[in-house]
Protein backbone atom coordinates (compact mmCIF):
# COMPACT_ATOMS: atom_id res chain seq x y z
CA UNK A 1 0.00 0.00 0.00
CA UNK A 2 1.21 3.43 -0.80
CA UNK A 3 2.91 5.00 2.29
CA UNK A 4 1.29 8.70 0.90
CA UNK A 5 -2.02 8.10 2.60
CA UNK A 6 -0.84 8.22 5.60
CA UNK A 7 0.46 11.30 5.63
CA UNK A 8 -2.75 12.93 7.02
CA UNK A 9 -2.85 9.97 9.27
CA UNK A 10 0.90 10.80 11.11
CA UNK A 11 0.08 14.77 11.07
CA UNK A 12 -3.32 14.43 13.18
CA UNK A 13 -1.27 11.59 15.33
CA UNK A 14 1.63 13.69 15.48
CA UNK A 15 -1.09 16.68 16.77
CA UNK A 16 -2.83 14.60 19.28
CA UNK A 17 -0.25 13.16 20.96
CA UNK A 18 1.16 17.05 21.18
CA UNK A 19 -2.93 18.04 22.43
CA UNK A 20 -2.27 15.48 25.29
CA UNK A 21 0.35 18.10 27.01
CA UNK A 22 -2.74 20.63 27.33
CA UNK A 23 -4.84 17.82 29.06
CA UNK A 24 -1.75 16.83 31.53
CA UNK A 25 -0.12 20.09 32.43
CA UNK A 26 -3.24 22.77 32.23
CA UNK A 27 -4.77 21.74 35.51
CA UNK A 28 -1.78 21.95 37.69
CA UNK A 29 -0.62 25.14 35.86
CA UNK A 30 -4.34 26.80 36.89
CA UNK A 31 -4.73 25.24 40.58
CA UNK A 32 -3.93 28.68 42.46
CA UNK A 33 -6.17 30.67 40.21
CA UNK A 34 -9.09 28.63 40.91
CA UNK A 35 -8.24 28.52 44.77
CA UNK A 36 -7.90 32.51 45.06
CA UNK A 37 -11.15 32.67 42.42
CA UNK A 38 -13.30 29.93 43.16
CA UNK A 39 -12.38 29.18 46.92
CA UNK A 40 -11.94 25.61 45.78
CA UNK A 41 -9.58 23.63 48.13
CA UNK A 42 -6.09 22.58 47.26
CA UNK A 43 -7.84 18.73 48.47
CA UNK A 44 -10.22 19.10 46.12
CA UNK A 45 -8.26 20.43 42.98
CA UNK A 46 -5.84 17.31 43.88
CA UNK A 47 -8.34 14.67 43.69
CA UNK A 48 -8.96 16.27 39.65
CA UNK A 49 -5.51 14.92 38.93
CA UNK A 50 -6.63 11.61 40.65
CA UNK A 51 -9.70 11.48 38.00
CA UNK A 52 -7.68 12.63 35.44
CA UNK A 53 -5.30 9.20 35.65
CA UNK A 54 -7.80 7.22 37.50
CA UNK A 55 -10.01 7.78 33.72
CA UNK A 56 -7.07 7.02 31.60
CA UNK A 57 -6.54 3.72 33.90
CA UNK A 58 -9.98 2.44 33.12
CA UNK A 59 -9.96 3.21 29.74
CA UNK A 60 -6.58 1.36 29.31
CA UNK A 61 -8.01 -1.57 31.22
CA UNK A 62 -11.48 -1.79 28.82
CA UNK A 63 -9.13 -1.63 25.63
CA UNK A 64 -7.07 -4.12 27.77
CA UNK A 65 -9.60 -7.05 27.09
CA UNK A 66 -12.24 -5.65 24.97
CA UNK A 67 -10.34 -4.30 21.81
CA UNK A 68 -11.53 -6.83 19.44
CA UNK A 69 -15.11 -5.66 20.47
CA UNK A 70 -14.75 -2.23 19.72
CA UNK A 71 -14.76 -0.57 16.66
CA UNK A 72 -11.14 0.81 16.86
CA UNK A 73 -10.67 3.02 13.95
CA UNK A 74 -13.81 5.24 15.05
CA UNK A 75 -12.36 5.00 18.49
CA UNK A 76 -9.19 6.49 16.59
CA UNK A 77 -11.26 9.01 14.91
CA UNK A 78 -12.97 10.54 17.86
CA UNK A 79 -10.11 10.90 19.89
CA UNK A 80 -9.01 14.23 19.42
CA UNK A 81 -12.51 15.59 19.70
CA UNK A 82 -13.36 13.81 22.94
CA UNK A 83 -10.51 15.72 24.08
CA UNK A 84 -11.33 19.04 22.49
CA UNK A 85 -15.00 18.66 24.18
CA UNK A 86 -13.29 18.18 27.59
CA UNK A 87 -11.43 21.25 27.47
CA UNK A 88 -14.52 23.60 26.14
CA UNK A 89 -16.98 22.02 29.01
CA UNK A 90 -13.77 22.78 31.41
CA UNK A 91 -13.16 26.45 30.67
CA UNK A 92 -17.04 26.91 30.44
CA UNK A 93 -17.57 25.84 33.58
CA UNK A 94 -18.39 28.78 35.67
CA UNK A 95 -21.30 29.52 32.39
CA UNK A 96 -22.68 25.92 32.46
CA UNK A 97 -22.31 25.47 36.35
CA UNK A 98 -22.99 28.80 37.96
CA UNK A 99 -23.64 27.45 41.09
CA UNK A 100 -21.03 24.32 41.40
CA UNK A 101 -17.68 25.36 39.19
CA UNK A 102 -15.93 22.56 40.51
CA UNK A 103 -18.41 20.05 39.50
CA UNK A 104 -18.05 21.40 35.54
CA UNK A 105 -14.01 21.15 36.06
CA UNK A 106 -14.60 17.37 37.33
CA UNK A 107 -16.79 16.40 34.40
CA UNK A 108 -14.54 18.25 31.75
CA UNK A 109 -11.51 16.50 33.61
CA UNK A 110 -13.44 13.10 32.70
CA UNK A 111 -14.02 13.87 29.13
CA UNK A 112 -10.22 15.47 27.97
CA UNK A 113 -8.96 12.35 30.21
CA UNK A 114 -11.03 10.12 28.52
CA UNK A 115 -9.36 11.40 24.96
CA UNK A 116 -6.45 11.12 26.40
CA UNK A 117 -6.51 7.18 27.65
CA UNK A 118 -7.77 6.46 24.25
CA UNK A 119 -4.52 8.59 22.86
CA UNK A 120 -2.18 6.54 24.83
CA UNK A 121 -3.78 3.42 23.81
CA UNK A 122 -4.24 3.36 19.94
CA UNK A 123 -2.21 6.60 18.47
CA UNK A 124 1.01 4.41 19.13
CA UNK A 125 -0.38 1.09 17.58
CA UNK A 126 -1.93 3.66 14.73
CA UNK A 127 1.61 4.77 14.23
CA UNK A 128 3.07 1.31 14.39
CA UNK A 129 1.14 -0.11 11.88
CA UNK A 130 2.06 2.48 9.24
CA UNK A 131 4.58 0.92 6.64
CA UNK A 132 7.98 2.70 7.76
CA UNK A 133 11.71 2.48 6.58
CA UNK A 134 12.62 3.15 10.49
CA UNK A 135 9.21 2.60 12.86
CA UNK A 136 11.64 3.19 15.83
CA UNK A 137 12.15 6.81 14.24
CA UNK A 138 8.36 7.07 13.72
CA UNK A 139 7.62 6.03 17.01
CA UNK A 140 9.97 8.35 19.17
CA UNK A 141 8.76 11.40 16.79
CA UNK A 142 5.43 10.77 18.00
CA UNK A 143 6.40 10.49 21.38
CA UNK A 144 8.41 13.92 21.10
CA UNK A 145 5.15 15.57 20.19
CA UNK A 146 4.00 15.46 23.55
CA UNK A 147 7.61 16.91 25.06
CA UNK A 148 7.48 19.79 22.63
CA UNK A 149 3.35 20.24 24.27
CA UNK A 150 4.32 20.58 26.86
CA UNK A 151 7.21 23.51 26.16
CA UNK A 152 4.58 25.33 24.88
CA UNK A 153 1.90 24.67 27.07
CA UNK A 154 3.90 26.28 29.88
CA UNK A 155 5.51 29.00 27.89
CA UNK A 156 2.61 30.07 26.16
CA UNK A 157 0.27 30.12 29.53
CA UNK A 158 2.76 31.99 31.64
CA UNK A 159 3.23 34.45 28.44
CA UNK A 160 -0.27 34.85 28.60
CA UNK A 161 -0.69 34.89 32.68
CA UNK A 162 1.66 37.63 32.19
CA UNK A 163 -0.08 39.29 29.88
CA UNK A 164 -3.72 39.18 30.30
CA UNK A 165 -3.81 38.17 33.85
CA UNK A 166 -5.46 34.80 35.40
CA UNK A 167 -8.86 35.59 35.64
CA UNK A 168 -8.58 34.61 32.50
CA UNK A 169 -8.16 31.49 32.50
CA UNK A 170 -10.83 30.36 30.05
CA UNK A 171 -9.89 32.44 27.36
CA UNK A 172 -6.52 30.66 27.43
CA UNK A 173 -7.97 27.05 28.02
CA UNK A 174 -10.45 27.83 24.35
CA UNK A 175 -7.19 29.00 22.55
CA UNK A 176 -5.43 25.86 23.56
CA UNK A 177 -8.55 23.45 22.73
CA UNK A 178 -7.84 24.67 19.23
CA UNK A 179 -4.92 22.16 18.88
CA UNK A 180 -7.52 19.07 19.68
CA UNK A 181 -9.61 20.31 17.26
CA UNK A 182 -7.46 20.90 14.39
CA UNK A 183 -6.67 17.49 15.02
CA UNK A 184 -9.78 15.73 14.35
CA UNK A 185 -10.49 17.68 11.52
CA UNK A 186 -7.28 16.10 10.13
CA UNK A 187 -7.70 12.54 11.57
CA UNK A 188 -11.84 12.51 10.43
CA UNK A 189 -10.31 12.23 6.60
CA UNK A 190 -7.85 10.23 7.66
CA UNK A 191 -7.12 6.89 6.26
CA UNK A 192 -6.20 4.41 9.95
CA UNK A 193 -4.33 1.44 9.04
CA UNK A 194 -5.48 -2.33 10.87
CA UNK A 195 -4.24 -1.67 14.17
CA UNK A 196 -5.37 -5.40 15.13
CA UNK A 197 -5.67 -8.37 13.34
CA UNK A 198 -8.35 -10.40 15.00
CA UNK A 199 -7.05 -13.36 14.29
CA UNK A 200 -3.55 -13.18 14.99
CA UNK A 201 -3.02 -10.53 17.18
CA UNK A 202 -2.03 -12.14 20.86
CA UNK A 203 -4.64 -11.75 23.97
CA UNK A 204 -4.44 -10.02 26.67
CA UNK A 205 -4.98 -13.24 28.95
CA UNK A 206 -1.91 -14.69 26.92
CA UNK A 207 0.28 -11.62 27.45
CA UNK A 208 -0.13 -11.24 30.57
CA UNK A 209 1.45 -15.62 30.80
CA UNK A 210 4.23 -14.24 28.92
CA UNK A 211 7.29 -13.39 31.21
CA UNK A 212 8.90 -10.90 28.72
CA UNK A 213 5.96 -8.82 28.29
CA UNK A 214 5.06 -8.45 32.52
CA UNK A 215 8.21 -7.57 32.96
CA UNK A 216 8.42 -4.79 30.10
CA UNK A 217 4.92 -4.06 31.87
CA UNK A 218 6.75 -3.06 35.08
CA UNK A 219 9.23 -1.63 33.45
CA UNK A 220 6.81 0.90 32.17
CA UNK A 221 5.26 1.29 35.48
CA UNK A 222 8.85 2.21 36.64
CA UNK A 223 9.65 4.53 33.26
CA UNK A 224 5.67 6.22 34.27
CA UNK A 225 6.85 6.91 38.16
CA UNK A 226 10.06 8.21 36.96
CA UNK A 227 9.00 10.86 34.67
CA UNK A 228 5.94 12.30 35.88
CA UNK A 229 6.90 12.46 39.52
CA UNK A 230 9.45 15.06 38.26
CA UNK A 231 7.48 16.87 35.68
CA UNK A 232 4.88 16.91 38.78
CA UNK A 233 7.26 18.20 41.26
CA UNK A 234 9.78 19.73 40.17
CA UNK A 235 8.29 23.17 40.01
CA UNK A 236 6.59 23.13 43.53
CA UNK A 237 10.37 21.59 44.58
CA UNK A 238 12.11 24.51 43.68
CA UNK A 239 9.95 26.81 44.76
CA UNK A 240 10.15 25.06 48.72
CA UNK A 241 13.66 24.46 48.50
CA UNK A 242 15.31 27.29 46.79
CA UNK A 243 12.65 29.85 46.96
CA UNK A 244 12.31 29.83 43.52
CA UNK A 245 9.51 32.06 42.28
CA UNK A 246 6.66 29.64 40.82
CA UNK A 247 6.92 31.20 37.39
CA UNK A 248 10.20 31.02 37.40
CA UNK A 249 9.46 27.87 38.60
CA UNK A 250 7.44 26.78 35.86
CA UNK A 251 9.18 27.93 32.78
CA UNK A 252 13.13 26.89 34.20
CA UNK A 253 11.89 23.73 35.85
CA UNK A 254 8.54 22.43 34.08
CA UNK A 255 9.41 23.76 30.91
CA UNK A 256 13.55 22.99 30.85
CA UNK A 257 12.18 19.51 32.01
CA UNK A 258 9.81 19.66 28.88
CA UNK A 259 12.43 20.56 26.26
CA UNK A 260 14.83 18.43 27.31
CA UNK A 261 12.39 15.73 27.14
CA UNK A 262 11.65 16.36 23.40
CA UNK A 263 15.28 17.03 22.69
CA UNK A 264 16.29 13.28 23.60
CA UNK A 265 12.64 11.98 22.03
CA UNK A 266 13.86 13.87 18.68
CA UNK A 267 17.67 12.75 18.90
CA UNK A 268 16.31 9.31 19.24
CA UNK A 269 14.65 9.90 16.12
CA UNK A 270 17.48 10.56 14.25
CA UNK A 271 20.57 8.62 15.33
CA UNK A 272 18.58 6.18 18.10
CA UNK A 273 19.16 2.68 17.98
CA UNK A 274 20.23 0.04 20.51
CA UNK A 275 16.73 0.58 22.73
CA UNK A 276 17.57 -1.84 25.62
CA UNK A 277 20.68 0.16 26.66
CA UNK A 278 18.93 3.21 26.20
CA UNK A 279 16.92 2.25 28.79
CA UNK A 280 19.30 1.01 30.99
CA UNK A 281 21.42 4.04 30.94
CA UNK A 282 18.16 6.42 30.73
CA UNK A 283 16.95 4.52 34.12
CA UNK A 284 20.41 4.75 35.80
CA UNK A 285 21.07 8.39 34.57
CA UNK A 286 17.30 9.71 36.04
CA UNK A 287 18.22 7.75 39.20
CA UNK A 288 21.54 10.39 39.71
CA UNK A 289 19.29 13.10 38.61
CA UNK A 290 16.82 12.66 41.31
CA UNK A 291 19.89 12.21 44.04
CA UNK A 292 21.58 15.07 43.11
CA UNK A 293 18.23 17.50 43.07
CA UNK A 294 18.07 15.63 46.37
CA UNK A 295 20.97 16.62 47.97
CA UNK A 296 22.14 20.22 46.40
CA UNK A 297 22.29 22.63 48.24
CA UNK A 298 22.46 25.42 45.88
CA UNK A 299 20.17 26.20 43.32
CA UNK A 300 21.78 25.73 39.79
CA UNK A 301 22.97 21.83 40.80
CA UNK A 302 19.36 20.88 41.26
CA UNK A 303 17.86 23.21 38.60
CA UNK A 304 19.83 21.30 36.18
CA UNK A 305 19.13 18.44 37.52
CA UNK A 306 15.57 18.79 37.13
CA UNK A 307 16.12 19.90 33.70
CA UNK A 308 18.45 16.47 32.62
CA UNK A 309 15.71 14.15 34.04
CA UNK A 310 13.52 15.11 31.27
CA UNK A 311 16.48 14.00 28.96
CA UNK A 312 17.31 11.04 31.04
CA UNK A 313 13.33 9.80 30.89
CA UNK A 314 13.06 10.97 27.25
CA UNK A 315 12.63 7.68 26.05
CA UNK A 316 11.87 5.58 29.11
CA UNK A 317 8.19 5.25 27.74
CA UNK A 318 8.49 5.25 24.11
CA UNK A 319 11.07 3.18 23.99
CA UNK A 320 9.78 0.49 26.68
CA UNK A 321 6.96 0.41 23.81
CA UNK A 322 9.61 0.14 21.15
CA UNK A 323 11.50 -3.00 22.84
CA UNK A 324 8.07 -4.98 23.74
CA UNK A 325 6.95 -4.60 20.12
CA UNK A 326 10.30 -6.13 18.80
CA UNK A 327 10.47 -8.87 21.37
CA UNK A 328 6.23 -9.70 21.61
CA UNK A 329 5.31 -11.28 18.21
CA UNK A 330 1.87 -9.88 16.82
CA UNK A 331 1.01 -7.80 20.19
CA UNK A 332 -2.20 -5.65 18.68
CA UNK A 333 -3.95 -2.87 21.05
CA UNK A 334 -3.79 -5.66 23.57
CA UNK A 335 -0.50 -5.24 24.43
CA UNK A 336 -0.43 -1.27 24.16
CA UNK A 337 -3.51 -1.09 26.52
CA UNK A 338 -1.53 -3.22 28.87
CA UNK A 339 1.57 -1.18 28.63
CA UNK A 340 -0.76 1.77 28.87
CA UNK A 341 -2.15 0.85 31.97
CA UNK A 342 1.23 -0.42 33.60
CA UNK A 343 2.58 3.19 32.58
CA UNK A 344 -0.32 5.12 34.26
CA UNK A 345 0.01 3.41 37.19
CA UNK A 346 3.11 4.31 37.85
CA UNK A 347 2.32 7.92 36.64
CA UNK A 348 -0.52 8.18 39.14
CA UNK A 349 0.81 6.51 42.60
CA UNK A 350 4.46 7.54 42.85
CA UNK A 351 3.40 11.25 42.61
CA UNK A 352 0.81 10.95 45.25
CA UNK A 353 2.46 8.63 46.88
CA UNK A 354 5.06 11.85 47.26
CA UNK A 355 2.79 13.75 48.35
CA UNK A 356 1.57 11.83 51.56
CA UNK A 357 4.84 11.10 52.15
CA UNK A 358 5.37 14.84 52.75
CA UNK A 359 2.59 15.65 54.57
CA UNK A 360 3.82 12.57 56.67
CA UNK A 361 7.50 14.14 57.29
CA UNK A 362 6.37 17.49 58.00
CA UNK A 363 4.37 15.83 60.96
CA UNK A 364 6.81 13.52 62.05
CA UNK A 365 8.52 14.66 65.22
CA UNK A 366 11.39 12.61 64.36
CA UNK A 367 11.91 15.19 61.39
CA UNK A 368 10.91 18.23 63.44
CA UNK A 369 14.04 17.73 65.97
CA UNK A 370 16.28 17.15 62.73
CA UNK A 371 15.27 19.50 60.84
CA UNK A 372 16.39 22.06 63.90
CA UNK A 373 19.39 20.40 64.57
CA UNK A 374 20.59 20.79 60.76
CA UNK A 375 18.57 24.19 60.55
CA UNK A 376 16.79 23.46 57.16
CA UNK A 377 13.18 24.44 56.92
CA UNK A 378 10.64 21.14 57.96
CA UNK A 379 9.06 21.99 54.63
CA UNK A 380 12.41 21.86 52.95
CA UNK A 381 13.47 18.87 54.56
CA UNK A 382 9.92 17.21 53.79
CA UNK A 383 11.09 18.19 49.79
CA UNK A 384 13.48 16.42 49.64
CA UNK A 385 12.55 13.20 51.69
CA UNK A 386 9.73 13.11 48.97
CA UNK A 387 12.65 13.87 46.35
CA UNK A 388 14.89 10.79 47.86
CA UNK A 389 11.60 8.88 47.41
CA UNK A 390 11.10 9.62 44.01
CA UNK A 391 14.53 7.68 43.47
CA UNK A 392 13.24 4.32 43.80
CA UNK A 393 11.39 4.22 40.80
CA UNK A 394 14.36 4.77 38.07
CA UNK A 395 16.94 2.78 40.68
CA UNK A 396 14.62 -0.08 40.32
CA UNK A 397 14.02 0.41 36.39
CA UNK A 398 17.58 0.24 36.50
CA UNK A 399 18.12 -3.14 37.12
CA UNK A 400 15.08 -4.50 35.56
CA UNK A 401 16.66 -3.17 32.54
CA UNK A 402 19.71 -5.01 32.89
CA UNK A 403 18.00 -7.94 33.31
CA UNK A 404 16.10 -7.62 30.21
CA UNK A 405 19.00 -5.81 28.09
CA UNK A 406 21.06 -9.27 28.98
CA UNK A 407 18.09 -11.98 28.15
CA UNK A 408 18.10 -13.54 25.27
CA UNK A 409 14.69 -13.01 22.89
CA UNK A 410 11.79 -15.31 24.43
CA UNK A 411 10.44 -17.90 22.15
CA UNK A 412 6.97 -16.97 20.58
CA UNK A 413 5.73 -20.50 21.60
CA UNK A 414 5.91 -19.38 24.89
CA UNK A 415 2.96 -17.03 24.62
Amino acid sequence: MNKNIYKRTICASFLTGGSMAVASILSPLLFTTFNRQYDISYTMLGFLIVLNFGVQLLLDLIYSFLSKRIDLKTSVKSTPFIMFSGLVIYALSPMIFPGNIYAGLCIGTIIFSAGCGLAEVLISPVIAAIPSDNPQSLMSKLHSCYAWGVVLVVAFSSLFFYLFGYENWQILTLILSVFPFIAFLIMIKSEIPDIESKEKATGSDGLLKNKTAILYILGIFFAGASEITMSQWCSGYLEVSFNINKTVGDLLGLALFGFTLGIGRTLYSKIGKNIDRVLFWGCFGTFVCYIVATFSSHPIPALMACALTGFTTSMLWPGSLIAVEKRIPNPGVGLYALMATGGDLGATLFPQGVGYLIDRLMGSDAVMEFAKNTGIGIEQLSMRGGMLFSSIAPILGTILFYILMNSKKENSKSV
